[in-house]
């Protein structure tokens, strides 16, 4: 049965291409005929040649269509009924599908509904013989690529041969986007992968040398307990302070998920705990105790800050309460784009003045790390005790790593 809407003159067309004379013969039994003359040509020529299966109910017109474009080097195979038409289409090495609405049994929409539950369909160009507007609306949203009218004085095959032209070009576009997606996925599984791998080896090499550093504390500590020097058990346990204050941080980045930060709350709360047990070994009657913001700190500039605060930690408690007790206090804030460290007592006190000056070891190292964090040391006059403050930019500065 023909479509009822098709123009007379798209049918005098159809017959006269379907003349005896003519090479192309329909394969009535089957309903699918393999293109001829100047399409077999081409597509014997060039291996790659667009092939398009073009499903209509009406004979003659197919081998109008598979002449006309044939000589534009398509290759055209043809199928009168939509039943036909996925037979052929389930053999494989179809690229386009042209696609009659009007048909017999299974009509255009039924058939493209089931050309699109296909594993990699083909797109689909609708074609239809009449005006009406909701058959093409309702074909574009069953999932054809675009719509062709069979028209009277319209230029019916170059209008049919441009829309096949479009939707091999969106074709080929989402094949080209799907494949930039596919490598965006596997360069981030790779970069994943990578970076899992490397935090595993942080991870591994943070535990080695927080354990060696750790046997370096043992060793300070068995040798400052076998002299009676009592400035060389003061200068050992004051490296041995040192040697804890960068194993500390190097068992915060082993033991926790992040190996590229250190929670410096976190870590200076620890380390004052294990400078809270050294004072109580070496009798030193202070109690530290912390206020601190949650920062992540880079694990460098962790390393600086653990090691100031064991040096003035230590200062406090030999020299703020001589033969006494007393508060010594460590505070770390944080604002937008700065960070406070401050260390102080309410001991003894010391003038600014005085200890801007000292060339002890202490005040040097104090010195060399803070000059690290690109920070600002002052020494806070105060009416009781004394106040040691640093303040550094967020960000890590642009200097070399410790």
């Amino acid at each position: 049965m023909s479509e009822a809407a098709q123009p007379d003159a798209v049918s005098r067309h159809a017959r006269e291409a379907a003349a005896p004379g003519e090479a192309a013969q329909v394969d009535a039994t089957q309903g699918v005929d393999a293109t001829q003359g100047d399409a077999v040509r081409a597509g014997s020529a060039q291996d790659e040649a667009v092939r398009v299966l073009y499903v209509d109910d009406d004979p003659g017109l197919g081998r109008l269509v598979q002449r006309q474009l044939g000589r534009l080097g398509y290759v055209v195979e043809t199928a009168t009924s939509g039943t036909d038409g996925l037979a052929r289409l389930a053999k494989g090495g179809i690229h386009v599908v042209a696609l009659d609405h009007y048909m017999p049994g299974q009509d255009g929409l039924e058939t493209l509904a089931a050309i699109r539950a296909l594993p990699d369909p083909p797109p689909v160009v609708y074609v239809t013989g009449t005006q009406e507007s909701r058959i093409a609306v309702a074909a574009l949203k069953a999932g054809a690529t675009d719509y062709v009218v069979k028209e009277i004085q319209g230029d019916f095959i170059e209008l049919l041969r441009s829309a096949i032209a479009a939707a091999l070009d969106a074709v080929k576009m989402r094949k080209a986007h799907e494949a930039a997606e596919a490598e965006i996925r596997a360069a981030r599984d790779r970069f994943e992968a990578l970076a899992a791998e490397r935090a595993l080896l942080l991870r591994e090499m943070n535990h080695r040398v927080g354990n060696s550093l750790q046997i370096i504390v043992s060793l300070l500590h068995v040798q400052a307990g076998a002299t009676e020097n009592v400035e060389v058990q003061e200068a050992l346990n004051a490296a041995r302070g040192r040697v804890a204050a960068v194993a500390q941080v190097h068992r915060r980045l082993y033991t926790s998920d992040q190996v590229t930060t250190v929670a410096a709350d976190q870590y200076l709360s620890s380390l004052l705990d294990d400078l809270q047990v050294s004072a109580k070994h070496a009798e030193f009657g202070v109690t530290l105790s912390i206020e601190a913001d949650p920062i992540e700190i880079d694990p460098d500039r962790a390393v600086a800050i653990g090691v100031i605060v064991t040096e003035l930690v230590i200062n406090a408690s030999k020299y703020a309460y001589p033969g006494g007790s007393g508060p010594v206090r460590v505070e770390l804030r944080c604002t937008e784009d700065q960070i406070l460290l401050a260390v102080e007592d309410d001991g003894a006190g010391i003038s600014p003045d005085i200890a801007a000056q000292s060339n002890g070891l202490g005040n040097r190292i104090v010195r060399a790390m803070s000059n690290k964090l690109g920070a600002d040391l002052a020494f806070e006059p105060r009416t009781r005790g004394a106040r040691v403050s640093l303040r550094f930019t967020r960000a890590q500065p642009a200097v070399g790593s410790f």
